[in-house]
């Protein structure tokens, strides 16, 4: 019986041992970009121009990609931590995005995450918060 348990230990190590060695997976190419940043919302690539989609009864102004990943555009509204409103446009794939904010001073950079259906948290460069909702 324990040769049966011997055997099954020297598979397991040689299996184990031979998927540590195995190459990492090949990287796929794509237009898309593994982070959202402000800079994103000015352009479309014609990469993305190719899957530009706008439809009027959804809250996004328009989105590009392809299903599972889709890169959506969004105008949002809402208040900095002192209360002051805040404006501006920004793009989101997935949880987490980047826009610019416009106050009535100048323009913010911001990344984003979704906190609610249509609510979001922004934060700028210099860790300033703001709570904002879709228009």
């Amino acid at each position: 019986m324990s040769k049966n348990y011997l055997i099954i230990l020297l598979l397991f190590t040689f299996y184990s041992c031979e998927k540590a060695s195995a190459p990492p997976p090949p990287q796929i190419n794509t237009f898309y970009k593994p982070v959202i940043t402000a800079d994103d919302r000015k352009t479309i690539t014609p990469e993305e121009a190719k899957t530009y989609h706008v439809n009027k009864t959804r809250q996004y102004e328009y989105r590009t990609g392809n299903s599972g990943n889709y890169e959506y555009n969004y105008d949002v509204k809402g208040i900095n931590a002192t209360g002051d409103s805040v404006f501006g446009n920004i793009n989101v794939q997935g949880k987490y995005g980047a826009g610019i904010l416009n106050d009535t001073v100048a323009e913010i950079e911001i990344n984003t995450e979704w906190i609610a259906y249509g609510k979001l948290k922004a934060t700028d460069k210099q860790g300033n918060e703001y709570n904002l909702i879709v228009k």
